[in-house]
Protein backbone atom coordinates (compact mmCIF):
# COMPACT_ATOMS: atom_id res chain seq x y z
CA UNK A 1 0.00 0.00 0.00
CA UNK A 2 1.31 3.46 -0.96
CA UNK A 3 1.83 5.55 2.33
CA UNK A 4 0.35 8.66 1.32
CA UNK A 5 -2.74 6.34 0.25
CA UNK A 6 -2.71 4.54 3.62
CA UNK A 7 -2.84 7.77 5.52
CA UNK A 8 -5.65 9.17 3.21
CA UNK A 9 -7.78 6.34 4.04
CA UNK A 10 -7.19 5.84 7.50
CA UNK A 11 -8.58 9.73 7.56
CA UNK A 12 -11.46 9.10 5.56
CA UNK A 13 -12.20 6.20 7.81
CA UNK A 14 -11.71 8.27 10.78
CA UNK A 15 -13.72 11.16 9.84
CA UNK A 16 -16.67 9.42 8.90
CA UNK A 17 -16.80 6.41 11.45
CA UNK A 18 -15.90 8.19 14.55
CA UNK A 19 -16.47 6.51 17.60
CA UNK A 20 -18.93 3.69 15.67
CA UNK A 21 -21.29 3.44 12.77
CA UNK A 22 -24.40 3.82 15.52
CA UNK A 23 -27.12 2.86 12.68
CA UNK A 24 -25.42 -0.61 11.50
CA UNK A 25 -23.95 -1.33 14.51
CA UNK A 26 -27.56 -1.27 16.22
CA UNK A 27 -28.98 -3.22 13.23
CA UNK A 28 -26.58 -5.39 11.75
CA UNK A 29 -25.61 -8.82 13.60
CA UNK A 30 -21.93 -8.83 13.20
CA UNK A 31 -21.66 -12.08 11.80
CA UNK A 32 -24.40 -11.85 9.72
CA UNK A 33 -22.61 -12.72 5.77
CA UNK A 34 -24.19 -11.83 2.32
CA UNK A 35 -22.98 -10.13 -0.77
CA UNK A 36 -23.24 -6.94 -2.36
CA UNK A 37 -22.46 -5.60 -6.04
CA UNK A 38 -20.98 -1.74 -6.90
CA UNK A 39 -22.77 -0.46 -10.13
CA UNK A 40 -21.92 2.64 -12.81
CA UNK A 41 -25.21 4.76 -12.53
CA UNK A 42 -23.70 6.91 -15.73
CA UNK A 43 -21.24 6.06 -18.60
CA UNK A 44 -17.58 6.34 -16.81
CA UNK A 45 -13.82 5.19 -17.37
CA UNK A 46 -13.03 2.93 -14.51
CA UNK A 47 -10.28 4.17 -11.44
CA UNK A 48 -9.36 3.69 -8.45
CA UNK A 49 -10.42 0.20 -7.68
CA UNK A 50 -7.00 -0.78 -5.67
CA UNK A 51 -8.05 2.14 -3.43
CA UNK A 52 -11.34 1.03 -3.17
CA UNK A 53 -10.41 -2.40 -2.01
CA UNK A 54 -8.11 -1.17 0.39
CA UNK A 55 -11.03 0.18 2.28
CA UNK A 56 -12.66 -2.86 2.57
CA UNK A 57 -9.65 -4.64 3.31
CA UNK A 58 -9.12 -2.09 6.03
CA UNK A 59 -12.03 -3.19 7.93
CA UNK A 60 -11.81 -6.83 7.10
CA UNK A 61 -9.22 -8.76 5.31
CA UNK A 62 -11.25 -11.52 4.45
CA UNK A 63 -13.91 -9.42 2.31
CA UNK A 64 -13.89 -10.41 -1.02
CA UNK A 65 -13.78 -7.91 -3.59
CA UNK A 66 -14.16 -9.08 -6.99
CA UNK A 67 -13.64 -6.78 -10.18
CA UNK A 68 -15.26 -7.68 -12.97
CA UNK A 69 -13.76 -5.01 -15.25
CA UNK A 70 -9.81 -2.88 -15.24
CA UNK A 71 -9.09 0.19 -14.27
CA UNK A 72 -9.69 2.02 -17.57
CA UNK A 73 -12.40 0.24 -19.17
CA UNK A 74 -15.91 2.80 -20.07
CA UNK A 75 -18.76 1.09 -18.17
CA UNK A 76 -21.63 1.89 -19.53
CA UNK A 77 -24.61 3.02 -16.95
CA UNK A 78 -26.19 -0.07 -15.37
CA UNK A 79 -23.38 -2.30 -15.67
CA UNK A 80 -22.19 -3.63 -12.23
CA UNK A 81 -17.77 -3.30 -12.29
CA UNK A 82 -17.35 -4.88 -8.67
CA UNK A 83 -19.07 -7.83 -6.74
CA UNK A 84 -18.61 -8.10 -2.83
CA UNK A 85 -18.93 -10.87 0.02
CA UNK A 86 -18.33 -10.87 3.34
CA UNK A 87 -19.91 -9.32 6.32
CA UNK A 88 -22.53 -7.04 5.94
CA UNK A 89 -21.76 -4.68 8.30
CA UNK A 90 -18.23 -4.38 7.07
CA UNK A 91 -19.68 -4.01 3.75
CA UNK A 92 -21.66 -0.92 4.76
CA UNK A 93 -19.29 0.93 6.48
CA UNK A 94 -16.92 0.69 4.28
CA UNK A 95 -19.62 1.68 1.62
CA UNK A 96 -19.70 5.56 1.44
CA UNK A 97 -15.81 5.73 2.16
CA UNK A 98 -14.69 3.27 -0.69
CA UNK A 99 -17.41 4.98 -3.26
CA UNK A 100 -16.10 8.56 -2.78
CA UNK A 101 -12.37 7.28 -3.67
CA UNK A 102 -14.30 5.32 -6.91
CA UNK A 103 -16.35 8.77 -8.19
CA UNK A 104 -13.75 11.26 -7.39
CA UNK A 105 -11.09 9.66 -9.49
CA UNK A 106 -13.15 7.50 -12.12
CA UNK A 107 -14.61 11.40 -12.36
CA UNK A 108 -11.19 12.44 -12.98
CA UNK A 109 -10.48 9.49 -15.38
CA UNK A 110 -13.42 10.39 -17.33
CA UNK A 111 -13.26 13.68 -17.96
CA UNK A 112 -9.37 13.63 -18.96
CA UNK A 113 -10.55 10.47 -21.75
CA UNK A 114 -12.92 13.47 -23.21
CA UNK A 115 -9.96 15.79 -23.58
CA UNK A 116 -7.48 12.58 -24.73
CA UNK A 117 -10.39 12.20 -27.12
CA UNK A 118 -10.06 15.58 -29.11
CA UNK A 119 -6.80 14.81 -29.65
CA UNK A 120 -6.60 10.95 -30.50
CA UNK A 121 -4.25 11.89 -33.73
CA UNK A 122 -2.07 14.22 -32.60
CA UNK A 123 1.53 13.66 -31.01
CA UNK A 124 0.77 16.43 -28.66
CA UNK A 125 1.36 15.13 -24.97
CA UNK A 126 -1.73 16.65 -22.39
CA UNK A 127 -0.25 16.73 -19.10
CA UNK A 128 -1.82 17.87 -15.68
CA UNK A 129 -0.59 20.34 -13.04
CA UNK A 130 -0.04 20.43 -8.95
CA UNK A 131 -4.11 21.97 -8.96
CA UNK A 132 -5.16 19.01 -7.06
CA UNK A 133 -6.81 18.39 -3.75
CA UNK A 134 -4.72 18.42 -0.85
CA UNK A 135 -3.54 14.84 0.28
CA UNK A 136 -5.21 13.57 -2.55
CA UNK A 137 -2.49 14.32 -5.60
CA UNK A 138 -1.37 10.63 -5.61
CA UNK A 139 -4.48 9.22 -6.23
CA UNK A 140 -5.11 12.37 -8.60
CA UNK A 141 -2.37 11.96 -11.17
CA UNK A 142 -3.04 8.14 -11.16
CA UNK A 143 -6.82 8.78 -12.34
CA UNK A 144 -5.36 11.00 -15.02
CA UNK A 145 -2.67 8.20 -16.08
CA UNK A 146 -5.78 5.82 -16.50
CA UNK A 147 -7.71 8.51 -18.16
CA UNK A 148 -5.17 8.82 -20.72
CA UNK A 149 -2.83 11.88 -20.29
CA UNK A 150 0.64 12.12 -18.54
CA UNK A 151 1.86 13.75 -15.07
CA UNK A 152 3.87 16.90 -15.20
CA UNK A 153 5.97 17.03 -11.87
CA UNK A 154 4.65 15.46 -8.87
CA UNK A 155 5.33 18.29 -6.31
CA UNK A 156 7.95 21.44 -6.20
CA UNK A 157 10.93 18.47 -5.66
CA UNK A 158 10.95 16.76 -9.17
CA UNK A 159 11.41 19.17 -11.71
CA UNK A 160 12.55 22.59 -11.67
CA UNK A 161 9.75 25.20 -12.95
CA UNK A 162 10.63 28.64 -13.18
CA UNK A 163 7.44 31.15 -13.13
CA UNK A 164 6.75 34.55 -12.87
CA UNK A 165 7.77 35.51 -9.67
CA UNK A 166 10.64 33.63 -9.28
CA UNK A 167 11.80 35.07 -12.50
CA UNK A 168 10.97 38.59 -10.71
CA UNK A 169 12.71 37.44 -7.22
CA UNK A 170 15.98 36.43 -9.41
CA UNK A 171 15.90 39.96 -10.79
CA UNK A 172 15.41 38.42 -15.03
CA UNK A 173 14.90 35.48 -17.07
CA UNK A 174 18.66 34.72 -17.79
CA UNK A 175 19.79 35.24 -14.26
CA UNK A 176 16.63 33.00 -13.23
CA UNK A 177 18.01 29.87 -15.36
CA UNK A 178 21.90 30.55 -14.60
CA UNK A 179 21.21 30.40 -11.14
CA UNK A 180 18.94 27.32 -11.70
CA UNK A 181 22.04 25.46 -14.17
CA UNK A 182 24.33 26.34 -11.40
CA UNK A 183 22.67 24.38 -8.60
CA UNK A 184 20.49 21.40 -10.44
CA UNK A 185 22.05 18.68 -11.42
CA UNK A 186 22.73 18.25 -15.00
CA UNK A 187 20.00 15.55 -14.90
CA UNK A 188 17.25 17.95 -14.48
CA UNK A 189 15.79 19.90 -17.17
CA UNK A 190 14.84 23.54 -16.66
CA UNK A 191 11.46 24.81 -17.25
CA UNK A 192 10.53 28.96 -17.39
CA UNK A 193 7.63 30.26 -18.24
CA UNK A 194 6.69 33.22 -20.47
CA UNK A 195 4.26 35.42 -21.75
CA UNK A 196 6.00 37.55 -24.63
CA UNK A 197 7.61 36.97 -27.64
CA UNK A 198 10.74 38.93 -25.95
CA UNK A 199 10.59 36.67 -23.05
CA UNK A 200 10.86 33.95 -25.66
CA UNK A 201 13.86 35.04 -26.58
CA UNK A 202 15.56 35.60 -23.75
CA UNK A 203 14.39 31.92 -22.58
CA UNK A 204 15.97 30.40 -25.93
CA UNK A 205 19.32 32.41 -25.44
CA UNK A 206 19.81 31.39 -21.45
CA UNK A 207 19.68 27.76 -22.39
CA UNK A 208 15.90 26.66 -20.88
CA UNK A 209 14.95 22.73 -21.91
CA UNK A 210 11.72 23.69 -21.65
CA UNK A 211 9.75 26.71 -22.72
CA UNK A 212 6.19 27.53 -21.41
CA UNK A 213 4.19 29.42 -23.10
CA UNK A 214 1.55 30.88 -20.60
CA UNK A 215 -1.75 32.73 -21.68
CA UNK A 216 -1.04 33.40 -25.51
CA UNK A 217 -3.63 33.23 -28.14
CA UNK A 218 -3.06 30.79 -30.87
CA UNK A 219 -1.16 33.66 -33.45
CA UNK A 220 1.43 34.19 -30.42
CA UNK A 221 2.05 30.45 -29.64
CA UNK A 222 2.90 29.98 -33.42
CA UNK A 223 5.20 32.84 -33.88
CA UNK A 224 6.59 31.93 -30.75
CA UNK A 225 6.88 27.82 -31.68
CA UNK A 226 8.89 29.48 -34.87
CA UNK A 227 11.03 31.21 -32.83
CA UNK A 228 12.01 28.15 -30.50
CA UNK A 229 12.69 25.86 -33.12
CA UNK A 230 13.97 22.58 -31.91
CA UNK A 231 16.11 24.53 -28.74
CA UNK A 232 13.68 23.44 -26.30
CA UNK A 233 10.29 21.67 -26.01
CA UNK A 234 7.79 24.18 -26.00
CA UNK A 235 4.57 23.75 -23.72
CA UNK A 236 1.55 25.94 -23.79
CA UNK A 237 -0.52 26.38 -20.81
CA UNK A 238 -3.54 28.48 -19.63
CA UNK A 239 -7.08 29.06 -20.48
CA UNK A 240 -7.07 25.78 -22.38
CA UNK A 241 -10.13 24.38 -23.04
CA UNK A 242 -12.12 21.68 -25.02
CA UNK A 243 -13.18 24.26 -27.20
CA UNK A 244 -9.76 25.45 -28.24
CA UNK A 245 -7.52 22.18 -27.15
CA UNK A 246 -7.36 20.87 -30.97
CA UNK A 247 -6.38 24.21 -32.19
CA UNK A 248 -3.56 24.32 -29.73
CA UNK A 249 -2.47 20.92 -30.82
CA UNK A 250 -1.92 21.96 -34.18
CA UNK A 251 0.58 24.90 -33.56
CA UNK A 252 3.45 22.68 -33.24
CA UNK A 253 3.58 22.51 -29.64
CA UNK A 254 5.13 19.40 -27.89
CA UNK A 255 2.85 19.75 -24.47
CA UNK A 256 -0.09 21.13 -23.31
CA UNK A 257 -0.96 21.58 -19.57
CA UNK A 258 -4.45 21.62 -17.84
CA UNK A 259 -4.83 21.84 -14.57
CA UNK A 260 -8.93 21.69 -15.25
CA UNK A 261 -7.81 17.91 -15.65
CA UNK A 262 -7.98 17.39 -11.80
CA UNK A 263 -9.74 20.37 -10.63
CA UNK A 264 -12.53 20.72 -12.70
CA UNK A 265 -13.19 16.87 -13.12
CA UNK A 266 -16.88 16.19 -11.40
CA UNK A 267 -17.42 12.32 -9.12
CA UNK A 268 -19.24 10.33 -10.88
CA UNK A 269 -22.49 8.21 -9.98
CA UNK A 270 -21.84 4.99 -8.75
CA UNK A 271 -23.96 3.01 -6.17
CA UNK A 272 -23.18 -0.36 -3.77
CA UNK A 273 -26.23 -2.58 -3.49
CA UNK A 274 -26.94 -5.19 -1.09
CA UNK A 275 -27.98 -8.41 -3.28
CA UNK A 276 -27.87 -11.32 -0.72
Amino acid sequence: MIPFVDKLIELAIAEDIGSGDITTDNLVPPDLTGSAVIIAKEPLVLAGLETARQVFAWFDGKTVFEPTHAEGDLIEAGTTFVKLEGRLAVLLKAERIALNFLQRLSGIATHVRAYMDLIADSPVRLVDTRKTIPGWRILEKYAVRVGGASNHRMGLYDGVLIKDNHIAACGGIKMAIHRARQSVSHLVKIEIEVSSQDEVKQAVEAGADVIMLDNMDTPEIKQAVALIGSKAFVEVSGNVTMHNLKALAGTGVDIISIGALTHAARAVDISMRIIK
